[in-house]
C-alpha cells in the first residue's frame, strides 16, 4: 500500500506529461496558407508567397449566394479601410459561376480588391475543398491560417481583429 501513500509521485510525473502533452499542441505550427496563384479576371497573377508580411483575406463567393452579395459592400468598407494598413482581400468566385457574371459583378459594383474566377476549382481545392459560399479564410503576415469563417461575417469582431493584428505588425495602434 506504499504506493497511495505517495500520490506526489504519481501526480507529478502525470502533470509534467500533462504540460509536456499541452505545450507539444499549442506550439506546433500554424497551418499555413496553401501556395496557390490567384489568376485575376484583369489577368494579373497573385501568387500567395507574394502576400507574405500581409494580413489576407480570401473570400469565396457566389454571384447568386445572398449571403455573399449581402456582404459584398462590407468587404469594400473593410478593404478601403484597411489595405493601406496592410490588409489584401481576394475574392475567389466558385467554380460554378459564369466568367461573364463575374466579371460584370466586379466591374459594376467596381469592387476594389482583385477577384478572380476559380473556373477549374483549383483554388477551392487547395483551400480546404471549400464548397460553401460565403466562406473567408483569414491569414496572418506570415501565410498561417488563423480562421475561417463559412457564412456571412460578424465584421465588428473582424474589424477588432484587424485592428490588433494590423497594429502589432505596424507597433502603434490603428
Amino acid at each position: 500500500m506504499k504506493f497511495f501513500k505517495s500520490p506526489a509521485k504519481i501526480l507529478i510525473p502525470l502533470a509534467v506529461i500533462g504540460l509536456l502533452v499541452f505545450l507539444f499542441v499549442n506550439l506546433q505550427d500554424k497551418k499555413r496558407a496553401p501556395e496557390v496563384v490567384f489568376s485575376t479576371i484583369e489577368g494579373k497573377k497573385i501568387s500567395m508567397s507574394s502576400l507574405k508580411g500581409q494580413m489576407v483575406l480570401v473570400n469565396f463567393w457566389a454571384t447568386d449566394c445572398p449571403g455573399c452579395i449581402a456582404e459584398m459592400p462590407k468587404l469594400v468598407e473593410t478593404y478601403n479601410k484597411y489595405h493601406s494598413k496592410g490588409l489584401e482581400l481576394i475574392a475567389v468566385a466558385m467554380p460554378e459561376d459564369q466568367a461573364s457574371q463575374v466579371l460584370n459583378y466586379a466591374q459594376k459594383n467596381k469592387l476594389p480588391f482583385p477577384v478572380m474566377h476559380d473556373a477549374k476549382g483549383d483554388v477551392t481545392d487547395q483551400f480546404e475543398d471549400v464548397r460553401l459560399t460565403p466562406t473567408t479564410f483569414i491569414i496572418d503576415q506570415q501565410s498561417h491560417i488563423m480562421g475561417k469563417i463559412i457564412g456571412e461575417m460578424d465584421f465588428k469582431a473582424l474589424n477588432k481583429m484587424l485592428d490588433q493584428s494590423l497594429a502589432q505588425n505596424t507597433g502603434k495602434a490603428l
